[in-house]
């Protein structure tokens, strides 16, 4: 199989795309994921357990956030999912 040089290689492939217009702002938009620190902060603080992982949901109103609260006396601990506004 003969090797291309990656020039050419790179030439063949923008040779197949097409000009569709100019593109706007709106056509590169990326939704960044919102910070969810002080939700988790505030999670662990009240439950007094360690964080696991916080992300935001879906809606971008929300965080759940994830914690391990040690259990009473010889209980093992339980993991606690909490949805709060970020």
């Amino acid at each position: 199989m003969a090797r291309l040089p990656i020039p050419a290689m790179i030439i063949a492939g923008l040779a197949g795309l097409t000009v569709l217009g100019p593109a706007t702002a709106q056509d590169y938009l990326v939704l960044a994921a919102a910070d969810c620190g002080s939700a988790a902060s505030r999670v662990v603080s009240d439950t007094g357990g360690q964080l696991l992982s916080a992300q935001p949901s879906s809606d971008g109103q929300t965080c759940v956030v994830t914690v391990l609260v040690q259990g009473n006396g010889n209980e093992r601990p339980r993991k606690v999912t909490v949805r709060v506004p970020m």
